[in-house]
């Protein structure tokens, strides 16, 4: 599904190739390191997992015929529930984006244009009858309980018939 019915081709967010010939550059270490992140299974996203498990909340991963492929989708409920990167997802990317100092370049629309792409998703799955729940990384690090409690808190407004002021 692309974000051509969302966005106008020309207000797309265009990202250059990383690579050498482009100006770009990387330690081989720093390419060690980046390649050891995942889309899938991250330890935020397994750590948000194993509560809503424990609590006794199943659902499906990565749903491929979805928007957005969310990390977990309950479907009774319909409910997308994403864990988002504070870097690759652009937390605070006002402060961030200044502190940048190395290949802005291609950095600086590489998270801009994630930030739009979550933005399509979204609106995307809302237009699909399912709320949207993303948390930050660091969200499900220092306060787990709080992650999960929001998911129950949804669970059950949903089974109650209510409607959840605000989903996110």
């Amino acid at each position: 599904m692309g974000l051509k019915p969302y966005i106008k081709e020309k207000e797309i967010i265009k990202v250059p190739r990383f690579e050498e010939s482009a100006g770009f550059y990387t330690t081989e270490q720093r390419s060690k390191t980046m390649a050891k992140i995942r889309a899938k299974n991250s330890i935020p996203e397994l750590k948000l997992r194993r509560a809503l498990w424990a609590r006794h909340i199943r659902f499906r991963l990565h749903p491929k015929n979805f928007p957005g492929k969310p990390d977990l989708i309950i479907k009774k409920y319909k409910l997308a529930i994403f864990v988002d990167g504070d870097f690759w997802h652009g937390y605070n990317w006002a402060t961030r984006r200044q502190a940048l100092k190395k290949n802005t370049d291609f950095w600086i629309p590489k998270i801009e244009r994630n930030i739009q792409r979550d933005q399509y998703v979204n609106q995307s799955l809302s237009l699909m009858g399912y709320t949207v729940m993303r948390f930050w990384e660091h969200e499900i690090k220092d306060n787990l309980s709080a992650c999960v409690n929001q998911v129950l808190l949804y669970l059950e407004a949903a089974k109650m018939g209510k409607v959840p002021i605000s989903s996110l």
